[in-house]
């Protein structure tokens, strides 16, 4: 037989392949395998220990009997595949939680036997997903989930709450909104910092929250150095839980306000001059802490303060996670249970309020359960507003000027002019010296007052930017208190 009449190794390693996986792309030109009627797509090139296509190509032949191939074959086989995997149509994969037709999203189980559970308006179930509708991708991060119970009648979210100590019923229902939160993949939701009293369980409660998600082997983990870890550590799961905060870095506050509501990350792909590697990532996070100092304006935006009081009665690790892994499954079904409840309610959006999508939540959250989380959530960002203003020198005194302004009068100064006024009324008749940070000139009073802009209007001063013929000007102004609600005139 001569040798064009041979069948190459390689041409039975893509047939065989062809005929047991489907293979796709992402939009970053991402090249992935799924085997037939499974829903777990694995990477064609990846050696990772989560197990690589190219490893499960191998496992395949091998055990149909196909045969053992060397690496040669195997090698221009998947050249072949990937080639022409490029020429099909475009599919995203998702971590432990995705969209799905008809308006439903879906929970990765993290099951061998790729069952997942499918959450609608009109109810959840537990099924394969269609390879086609969802396509789970999976790391070292992703644990495995039980299979949630039936009808629990909301008995889950109770033996949640006993083992958790949350110190009211507020902070309780802002907690169950995140985990109905972090069950919707195109909803950005504020990352809840549980705080409180040394020994009040900060780190075993945020553990709680997050397995509900992300399985028993979920966990807290310290703050990477760098951008470049955090990154690599938020793109391989789908809750980041951050353990023990100190201090918040400016760095890191803006790397974390990034990643609450989505942002993009280019980096050189490796042995290439110009390719590159495209990281979208927009996760759910959590922190615990007893005092990160300084808050940021535009990061307490996108915080959840969840105030934990420590326990009258303690228990061994053993016993608690013994117990809270026997009654996982019925939390998640009750979770479930209410998401579903939740979704098919109608509510009015609060319009003032940044996190919209969120505040929606908390609002269908109070038709459906009359928990007051909305309340609840307004009160939390207010604590914030406070934070930031006790860490901000430049705020508190921009306060005191606008408490001596007549209310709805503007006050115009450049911002030389306004450096000037504020550093005289800071330093006062004593000469107090200025503190580390404070603006050295107008361009940097107007950019920090930027930042603050926010904060300073939940106060009721406006801050707002302008232009004459003659030059730029910043304005300040005090809005009127509302009337006593006694007084106001109904219609």
């Amino acid at each position: 037989m001569s040798d064009d009449e041979k069948n190459p190794a390689r041409q039975v390693i893509t047939d065989y392949a062809q005929s047991h996986f489907r293979y796709f792309r992402t939009v970053d030109g991402t090249v992935y395998a799924q085997r037939t009627g499974h829903p777990v797509a694995r990477p064609i090139r990846s050696q990772g220990t989560t197990g690589s296509h190219r490893q499960e190509l191998m496992v395949g032949l091998f055990r149909d009997g196909v045969g053992v191939f060397n690496g040669t074959a195997l090698k221009e086989a998947l050249d072949l595949i990937e080639a022409l995997a490029l020429t099909e149509r475009v599919q995203p994969t998702h971590i432990r939680v995705a969209p799905g037709f008809d308006g439903a999203t879906w929970l990765d189980l993290g099951r061998d036997d790729g069952r997942s559970v499918r959450i609608h308006p009109t109810g959840w179930d537990v099924r394969v997903p269609d390879p086609e509708e969802v396509c789970w991708r999976r790391t070292q991060l992703t644990g495995e989930l039980p299979l949630p119970a039936k009808d629990t009648n909301g008995k889950g979210i109770d033996l949640l709450m006993r083992l958790c100590n949350f110190a009211d019923a507020k902070t309780e229902a802002l907690a169950i909104a995140w985990l109905i939160g972090c069950l919707e993949p195109s909803v950005p939701v504020p990352a809840p910092f549980l705080t409180g009293p040394q020994g009040a369980g900060k780190s075993t409660g945020g553990r709680m929250l997050v397995r509900i998600i992300e399985g028993m082997t979920g966990d807290l983990r310290r703050a990477p150095k760098d951008e470049e870890n955090m990154i690599t550590a938020v793109a391989a799961g789908w809750i980041t839980a951050l353990d023990n905060l100190s201090h918040l870095p400016p760095d890191l506050s803006d790397l974390m306000c990034c990643i609450i509501t989505g942002a993009e990350s280019i980096k050189r792909a490796l042995f290439t001059d110009g390719d590159v590697v495209r990281s979208r990532y927009r996760r759910p996070m959590l922190l615990t802490g007893i005092d990160v100092g300084v808050i940021r304006p535009d990061l307490a935006e996108r915080l959840l303060t969840l105030r934990l009081e420590r326990p009258r009665v303690r228990r061994t690790e053993a016993e608690l996670w013994a117990e809270y892994a026997e009654i996982l499954p019925i939390v998640l079904g009750s979770l479930l249970d209410l998401t579903v409840k939740v979704r098919a309610v109608q509510a009015e959006t609060p319009t003032d309020l940044r996190m919209a999508d969120f505040a929606h939540l908390c609002a269908q959250l109070d038709t459906a359960t009359g928990f007051g989380t909305l309340e609840a959530y307004r009160a939390s960002l207010d604590d914030l507003n406070d934070d930031v203003i006790e860490g901000d020198l430049l705020a508190q005194t921009v306060l005191k000027h606008a408490a001596e302004l007549t209310p709805g009068v503007e006050e115009r100064m450049t911002s030389a002019e306004w450096l000037h006024a504020l550093t005289a009324l800071y330093s006062g008749e004593e000469c107090r010296p200025l503190p580390k940070g404070w603006p050295t000139t107008g361009k940097v009073l107007s950019d920090r007052l930027r930042r603050i802009q926010p904060t300073l209007a939940a106060r009721g001063v406006l801050v707002d930017w302008g232009r004459t013929s003659a030059a730029r000007y910043i304005e300040l102004s005090r809005q009127a208190p509302p009337p006593p609600p006694e007084q106001q005139t109904a219609f």
